[in-house]
Formats: structure tokens, sequence, C-alpha cells
């Protein structure tokens, strides 16, 4: 009787169950799962740009306070204090007729017409002066900020109604401009003139067409209001459907490493897309607005309204190249395992010193769980990233480090428990198993 036979025999009397002589041959991963994984990534890429749009705009748009917040800095620009004073004094200057003025003051008391017109124009440069003065002494005014305040906030809910096609409002769209109106800035500039003896302004018509400011040439507002309809309902939750998305494709994915450095190299280049739009869009925006009193302002205004979305494309920029590096270090290529085995040798060199003290019964609960504390840390580290809708680059870099630091603690405490482990004569060898970073 051969061993082999001999070792089933002895088996069957005693009722134990062979050992298995080969390893099973592991289970082919699913070619449709890998197909879905495809799939996901596909969408979630053509999406994200449209979705970063739609939810800035929703977010910016939509919300009253964000909008006052998003464009309140903008009281304290010097371009658009200028473009604001020159339309206010131009509007209150146009209707000051100061010859008229003196030929009725003066009717009756002086018949020399020459006479008077040598006093009409050194007076006219006199009141120009004063209202200059005044106009732009109140908008560098914390009254002014304060009115400010309230304009934008009136902006918003009429840009709000432009959009669902109400033209009323603080801005309105005539003919073929958008245009915001600065009548309540008129009224305050008027009083404080006449406050201080200027009583010709006090009753002085100014014409609709001087109290507006034209913020945008708007033949396709139309098209913006068709836009508009249909993207809204959906923008708030385009963008996280597209994290889902990003999400299913790496849980699907055969080899996640690499699905993780092609997620990273994807949400870059919606960055880029992101940056080459909005570039192309601020051109645009200036040269419709080149010659008008807010052209030289223009600039700063396109600037200020989407310094969300500016600030949301840094953020993708800098997200998705971090997922590259992660799923590169994570990866089996040749550099990568080395760096990852340099490091990982190191921190769990650390922690095996101190296997024998205190730490020992974490580092081998550690050792039992570390796939989930992993992925929890970095769910963690993404939440906190995201956390109150306000992503920015200083909050990517504390996310990231925090989370590092505590994937580095977790890997020493694992050392720990490896030293642990291997120090306890009563623990079994599967304990020792080797748990490597990237798993």
């Amino acid at each position: 009787m051969s061993d082999e036979s001999q070792n089933r025999a002895n088996a069957a009397a005693t009722g134990a169950v062979p050992a298995q002589t080969s390893n099973p041959e592991p289970a082919r991963p699913s070619r449709g799962r890998g197909i879905a994984a495809v799939v996901c990534v596909v969408l979630a890429a053509l999406l994200t740009t449209p979705a970063a749009v739609a939810y800035w705009g929703q977010r910016t748009l939509n919300d009253t306070q964000r909008f006052v917040d998003t464009v309140g800095p903008l009281v304290n620009s010097p371009e658009v204090q200028d473009a604001l004073a020159t339309t206010v004094t131009d509007a209150i200057e146009q209707q000051v007729d100061v010859e008229a003025i003196l030929n009725n003051a003066f009717a009756g008391v002086i018949t020399d017409r020459p006479r008077l017109q040598q006093l009409a124009g050194p007076i006219d440069a006199a009141v120009d002066g004063l209202i200059e003065r005044q106009v732009r002494t109140f908008i560098a005014s914390d009254e002014f900020a304060d009115l400010w305040v309230r304009l934008t906030t009136r902006t918003q809910q009429a840009m709000h109604r432009v959009l669902t096609g109400e033209a009323t409002g603080a801005v309105s769209v005539q003919g073929d401009q958008l245009v915001l109106d600065v009548d309540d800035v008129i009224a305050q500039v008027k009083q404080r003139l006449v406050d201080r003896g200027l009583t010709i302004v006090q009753n002085v018509p100014v014409p609709q067409t001087d109290r507006q400011i034209v913020l945008l040439e708007a033949p396709q507002v139309k098209q913006l209001r068709t836009i508009y309809a249909f993207s809204n309902p959906v923008a708030r939750w385009l963008l996280p459907v597209v994290g889902l998305l990003y999400l299913a494709a790496f849980l699907l994915a055969r080899r996640r490493p690499r699905m993780t450095v092609a997620i990273g190299a994807v949400v870059a280049c919606n960055a880029l897309l992101i940056a080459l739009a909005l570039s192309v869009g601020e051109q645009l925006f200036v040269n419709q607005l080149a010659g008008t009193t807010f052209g030289p302002a223009s600039r700063v205004f396109y600037d200020t309204l989407l310094a969300f979305l500016q600030r949301g494309q840094q953020v993708l920029l800098a997200f998705g190249l971090v997922l590259v590096m992660a799923g590169w270090f994570a990866g089996s290529n040749r550099y990568g395992t080395a760096v990852r085995s340099t490091v990982v040798g190191g921190l769990e060199g650390i922690g095996s010193r101190l296997g024998a003290g205190a730490v020992a019964g974490a580092g081998r609960w550690v050792l039992a769980n570390i796939a989930w504390l992993r992925a929890a840390i970095i769910a963690l580290g993404i939440v906190g990233l995201l956390w109150g809708n306000d992503v920015s680059l200083s909050r990517v870099w504390w996310s990231l480090a925090i989370v590092v630091v505590l994937l580095a603690c977790l890997q020493v405490l694992v050392g720990a428990g490896r030293q642990a482990h291997s120090s306890d004569p009563t623990a079994g060898p599967s304990e020792l198993a080797q748990v490597p970073l990237g798993s």
C-alpha cells in the first residue's frame, strides 16, 4: 500500500477529513464585470465637466446667500467702483444744465448774455467736479457696501427671474441686452449732493437709459433659458451621480490600482477641459463688453462670479493627480512595488520594535482588521474634503496629509501586531500572513 493510500485509510479510520493535496484553481474574474467597470468610467468621464458646471450654476445662481458671498468682494474692486461711479456721475451731470439754471436765476438782473456764458463754464466745471467727488466718496463708503449687499441680493433674485422668463427687477433683459439698474445708487448720491447744498439736482429727472449698466449683450437669452430649464432640475444630483459612477468603476474593476490610475487621469483631464472652457468664456465675455462702461471691470467681474468653479477646477486637478499617484503606488509595477516595499518595511520595522510593549494588543487587532480600517480612513478623507460644499486646494492637501498620516500609523501598528504574533508561541501561522499596503 502506498503512503498516500495508507494516509487515506488512517484518515477514514479516525474520521478526519484528508487535506487537499493541491490548491484549487482560482475562479477567473467575470468578463461582464470588467465591461461594466469600463462603461461606468466612460460615462463618468463624459459627465464630469457638465456636472461640475451645472453644480456651480445651481449652487451660485440659485442660492441667494452663496451668490452674495461670491460677488460681495466686487464692492472693493477699483474697476467695478470706477464703472459704477462713471455711470452714476454721467447720469446726473447730463441732466444738470448749468446755463439754463443761470439764465433762470439771473433773469432781469443780468441782460448781457455773453457775461452769463462766461459764468456758465467755470460753474459747470465746479458742479461736475462736486458731483464726481460725491459719487466716488459714496461708492467707497461703508454705506455703499451695505447698499451693495442689498443690490446683489436683489440682483440674484432678478437674474433667477430672467432665467425663468420673468424680465423684471434690478436685472432685466431689454432688447438684446442684459442690464443692471442703478437707480438706488443715483437716488442716494443725489440726496448727499442736496445735503451739501447742491439743491439744483434734487428734482433733476434721470432717464431710464442713463440709470442702467449693460452687463451682457444677450441675443442668446432664449437659449440660455432653455438650457437652464432642462439642466436646473438635474444639476443638484448630476455631480453625486458622477461620483457614484467612479466608485462603481473602482469596485467592479479587476485590477483596482490600475483603475485608480485611470480614474485619476480622467478627472485630471476634465479639470484641464474646465480650465480651457473658463479661459475661452472669459475672453468672449470681455470681448462682448469691450467699449462699454463696464468693459474695464468685465474681467474682474467674470473671475469673481466664477470663483467657485475655478476653485473646483483646481481641486479636481489636484485630486486627479493624487489618485494617479495612489494607483501607481499601490500597483504591481516595478517602481511602485519597490517604493511600497521600502515604505512598508520601514513603517513595520518601527512597529516591530514596539510589538512587545503596550501597543501589542492594538497591533493584533489592527492586523486582523486592516482592510476595512484602510477603507474607513480613505472614506474619512473624502468626507472631510467635501464637507460643507466648500472645497479648496488647502482642504485637499490637509485631507491628503491626514489620510497619509493615519495610514502610516496603521502600518506601524501592523508591524507591532506581526511582532506580537511572532513572539507568541500559540499564534497560528495564518495570523502572520502578509498584509501588503496595496491590498
